[in-house]
This record gives C-alpha cells, sequence and structure tokens, in this order.
C-alpha cells in the first residue's frame, strides 16, 4: 500500500494553509471519525492502526456514516464515493510518509503517545506536524518528548467528529505562531468551528462539563434528586438533547470517572469523582434511567449543576485559559447547549452569584473574584462577536458568531457598528472587507429575539431593532471607504440584506442569496425590496423576493449581483 504524498492531488483548502495530506494514527470511533471528515472536506488521508479488524470495523462504520448522508440528501453519491477514493487504510506507520500533518488519536496514555510520537519523527519528514487529539494530557508534555516541539499542538475533536464542527486547539508553549495559524485555517476549511485553548487541564469544554456530570452523580449521592429527575433538569435548564446520566451512559461511565479523576489529580478536591461515580464504574454497569422527574425539584437541582459549571468557567477565564466567547462556544457547539456560562450569567447574575457561593461553601473552596466584582457592580460580561484586523490597506471586518450561523441580533450589529467606525478613522485603511466565520456568511436576523419580544407584547422592541438595523446598513452603504461582503455559504434575510448594502459582493462558488421570509407571511425588513431591484431590476427582484428562492454565485454573476472569488477568507 503506497505512503500518502503532499504532491499527489493538493487539498486546496485556501491560501492560509498548505496541509493537503493528512495521516490519522488510531482507527478507533474518533480516529475513524477525524479521517472521515478530512477526506469529507478534500484532503486525502491515511488512517493506521495496528489491527486489520480495527481497519475494518472503521472503514464499516464510515460507510455507513456515508450512506446515512446520502439517504439523508446531505451528500450526493458521487461525494461519497470520493470521500472513500480519497482514504487509505494500513497497518503500517510507513504510510504516513509524506503526510503534510498526522493527528494521533489512540487511547489516553502518555507514555504511549510519547511512543508514538518518537516513532514517526523517524518516519515523517521534517516539516510534518504533530497533533493530538488527547482530551486530558499535558499537550506541552508531549510536544517536548518529540524532535519537533515548533510543529506539535493540540487537536481535540468531540463526539462524533463527523457531525460536531466543535475543535479545540490547543498550542504548546513551544508551538511556532505560523503553525499555529496553518493548523486553524486547515481546521476551518474542513467545516469546524475551531476555539484557541492554552494548555490547562480539561482544556476549555472538559474543565466544565466533566464537573457538571460529576454534580449530577454527587446530587444522587445525596439522594437530593433522582436520576430521572437530573436529566429532565439538565435538559430543561441547559436545553441539552441529553441529561448528563443518559449521556454517561452513551458514551460510557469509566470516561467520566478518568476524566474525573485526572482533573481531581490536576486541580483539586472539587474536581474529583464523586464516591457515587467511583462506584458505579465498579458495579460495570449503566445508570438506572426509570421512574419520573419530580417537577417540584426541576429548579433547584438546575440552579445546582449551573453552579457547579459557572465555578469552573470562571476559575478558566481568571487563568485565561480561552476567550469567554469560545468557552460560550465550546458549550453551545460543542455540548449543543442552548447558551453558554457567560451568557447565561448575563441572564441572571445574582442568581448565579447565590448558586456560585453556595456551591463554594459546599465543598471548602473560594469564590472566583471575577463574579464577585461582576455581581457588586452589575455589570455584564463583555462578549465580543466582531473582530477586526489590518491587511494591508484593508480592514478585515469578521463577524465571528458561528455557533448561531452568525444571525443578527442587537450586540452583533452594535459592534458592527463599532467596527466601521474603528476602519472609518484609521489613515491607512482605504477599503473594508465584510467576512464572516463558519459555513454560512448570516443566516439572518436573530428569531429568538422576535419570538421573546412577541410573547412578551414588546413590539416596540422589534421596531427598534429594526430602526437600528436601517441605521447600520445606511452606514456601510454610504462609507467613504468602500466595504465588500466576501460570502461564503448561504446569506440568508437579514444577511442577504446585509450583502446588498455592501459596495461589492465577493462570492464563492457555495454562496447563495435568498430571501425566506415569504414562506413566514412577511417581507425582507432592512431594505432588501429596495436593494435588490437597484441591482437586477424590478422583474427578477419580485420574482426571487416574493417566490423566496435562492440565487445561486453563478446565477449571481451575470445578474450582476455577484463576483466569483476563489480564495477563502
Amino acid at each position: 500500500m503506497s505512503p500518502i504524498s503532499s504532491q499527489e492531488k493538493p487539498f486546496a483548502v485556501g491560501k492560509n494553509t498548505t496541509i493537503r495530506a493528512v495521516g490519522v494514527v488510531g482507527a478507533g470511533t474518533m480516529g475513524g471519525g477525524i479521517a472521515q471528515k478530512i477526506a469529507m472536506a478534500g484532503a486525502r488521508v491515511v488512517l493506521v492502526d495496528v489491527g486489520a479488524p480495527y481497519l475494518e470495523k472503521a472503514r464499516r462504520a464510515i460507510e455507513c456514516l456515508l450512506e446515512e448522508g446520502r439517504k439523508r440528501r446531505v451528500l450526493r453519491p458521487d461525494d461519497a464515493r470520493a470521500t472513500l477514493e480519497r482514504m487509505t487504510f494500513t497497518t503500517e506507520l510507513a504510510g504516513l510518509e509524506g503526510a503534510d500533518l498526522v493527528i494521533e488519536a489512540i487511547y489516553e496514555d502518555e507514555k504511549a503517545k510519547q511512543e508514538l510520537f518518537s516513532r514517526l519523527d523517524s518516519i515523517v519528514g521534517p516539516g510534518t506536524i504533530f497533533a493530538s487529539n488527547t482530551s486530558s494530557l499535558s499537550v506541552n508534555a508531549l510536544a517536548e518528548r518529540t524532535s519537533r516541539p515548533d510543529r506539535f499542538l493540540g487537536m481535540h475533536f468531540f463526539y462524533h467528529p463527523v457531525k460536531n464542527r466543535l475543535v479545540e486547539i490547543i498550542p504548546a508553549a513551544s508551538t511556532a505562531a505560523q503553525i499555529f495559524e496553518k493548523v486553524w485555517a486547515f481546521a476551518l476549511s474542513m467545516g469546524k468551528i475551531p476555539i484557541r485553548v492554552k494548555d490547562r487541564p480539561g482544556f476549555a469544554v472538559n474543565r466544565f462539563f466533566v464537573p457538571w456530570l460529576n454534580e449530577a452523580a454527587r446530587i444522587l449521592e445525596e439522594d437530593a434528586a433522582d436520576s430521572a429527575t437530573v436529566d429532565e433538569a439538565a435538559r430543561r435548564c441547559f436545553g441539552a438533547s441529553m441529561g448528563p446520566f443518559a449521556l454517561m451512559n452513551a458514551t460510557g461511565v469509566p470516561i467520566a470517572f478518568h476524566a474525573a479523576a485526572e482533573l481531581g489529580r490536576r486541580l483539586g478536591g472539587f474536581y474529583e469523582p464523586s464516591a457515587k461515580l467511583k462506584a458505579q464504574v465498579e458495579t460495570k454497569t449503566a445508570w438506572l434511567l426509570e421512574g419520573r422527574a419530580d417537577t417540584g425539584r426541576l429548579e433547584v437541582v438546575g440552579r445546582r449543576l449551573w453552579a457547579a459549571v459557572l465555578y469552573p468557567t470562571l476559575c478558566l477565564d481568571e487563568e485565561g485559559a480561552a476567550g469567554r466567547e469560545d468557552i460560550d462556544r465550546g458549550a453551545r457547539v460543542g455540548l449543543r447547549w442552548a447558551r453558554g456560562p457567560f451568557e447565561y450569567m448575563n441572564e441572571s447574575m445574582a442568581e448565579s452569584e447565590a448558586g456560585v457561593r453556595e456551591l463554594v461553601s459546599r465543598y471548602g473552596i473560594k469564590v472566583p473574584e471575577g463574579l464577585v466584582k461582576r455581581a457588586a457592580t452589575g455589570r455584564q460580561w463583555e462578549l465580543n462577536y466582531v473582530n477586526i484586523e489590518r491587511s494591508g490597506d484593508a480592514a478585515r471586518i469578521i463577524l465571528n458568531r458561528p455557533e448561531t450561523l452568525n444571525a443578527l441580533n442587537r450586540d452583533l450589529l452594535e459592534q458592527l457598528l463599532r467596527a466601521l467606525d474603528q476602519a472609518q478613522k484609521d489613515p491607512g485603511v482605504k477599503f473594508m472587507l465584510l467576512e464572516a466565520r463558519g459555513t454560512t456568511f448570516v443566516a439572518g436576523a436573530d428569531v429568538k429575539f422576535f419570538v421573546q419580544s412577541m410573547e412578551r407584547g414588546d413590539l416596540d422592541a422589534i421596531v427598534r431593532f429594526t430602526e437600528f438595523g436601517h441605521e447600520v446598513l445606511r452606514r456601510i452603504e454610504t462609507s467613504p471607504k468602500p466595504v465588500a461582503a466576501v460570502v461564503e455559504g448561504a446569506a440568508l434575510g437579514g444577511g442577504a440584506e446585509l450583502a446588498l448594502a455592501c459596495r461589492w459582493r465577493l462570492a464563492t462558488e457555495k454562496a447563495l442569496f435568498q430571501f425566506p421570509e415569504t414562506g413566514l407571511g412577511i417581507y425582507p425588513g432592512l431594505g432588501g425590496t429596495q436593494r435588490l431591484p437597484r441591482l437586477i431590476g424590478g422583474e427578477l427582484a419580485k420574482h426571487f423576493i416574493l417566490a423566496g428562492v435562492p440565487i445561486s454565485a453563478t446565477q449571481g454573476v451575470p445578474l450582476g449581483l455577484a463576483w466569483i472569488s476563489t480564495a477563502r477568507s
């Protein structure tokens, strides 16, 4: 079986990365899924494991997932075939020669991982990047045992890596900046939502997720609520599809125990696994989920679970381990919670402080200073969803709320307006590029805001939001420094109107513009009914607006709506 070569069939992922050929070591659920996702994105992948039966099992699992995607019409038959054609399955590490990136996804044993990287050092070229999918071990410690500490980092994928878009990228202290940037761009090219995390125990998400699981076991241990009540409280209070006990049953109770034990070893008593969790592992059985939830206990159990999340989250913030936006993003994307910890605190600061104070009293730990200061002043946590970067004489204004498909809300529009003003005042900026993180440009306005406003009977809030939206779009349209929208993926409703307000629209081949509002019985409210006719004429605009049909990038070019760009932002 021939080794992969970075010279064969380049992986065209954009100007910011040269990662074209990838090796994945470990053909378990995570390793096989990581390899499949990379191949689906267009790379050539070699999947390596010690035994042919493991590889055959991984191949069957990949084929099943591809077939599932084909049946759901997420994938075309040609896409599924092409994915498998880009994959090689082998028991020989020599098959990784020529790889630009090798991702280790074997079992969580530090010595085994170090030995693997030592072997790989002598097989691959000096330019190959190493990444570990570890969820609990020190990235710095692993990097130090290789001959390329500057080309080593962590890439922690989340279950299931084909479907879950989150990946934590953890640079070691020795990781070169350009290597981090290359891997970051590679993750984006795969359709992942990456977050940057320092090498701290539990990184970002597991630092608060594992205590969430552990606290559930403590509640059961204290007979404060049964498993059915805890799971129902979690589903209601976190918007989670599964409660902690059902989740541990699905992923394996021992995994939760070992994760808690590792956190406890490195961080102390609060993180150590509860006696109930330890006892459950010893039974080698799943949690019992029988019975009906006690509705009278749901609120108090939910508050206690949130407190167990907020305490480690605040510790992460004090340590500067990750950005607040990324911590929330980890909860929303990686765990599929309805809101992140900082969003929750901003909605209920006094209740959050009370819950954390009760928790620290119970476990004899210190109240994080950050929460005390916020509660005393009543100030909310600042969450930044718009980034601005200089690139020559251009200001890149980047909407960075991919967990909501960059849906427009008041905060996002206010931050966009501030970024526009900042670019206007910068004498070195000649023009602006309006970009967006994720696979969608902007999926319209934040529907949740409209629903909540209508439920409260506060229609004036909707009017104020719409008026402000018009103001922001007019500022873009009349800007003395022209603004170009870089559209990749869907620009829907308010997102299409935002793009229309720009001087130009540079679109990738995957871009599309659509006004789906008419399907809800409403019309575009931020100027789409005026700006689209100016570009393509009244009759065509009437067709696209009233019918709600999409305009693809290739359709938009001859209409004068967009210009095709082959470069990814």
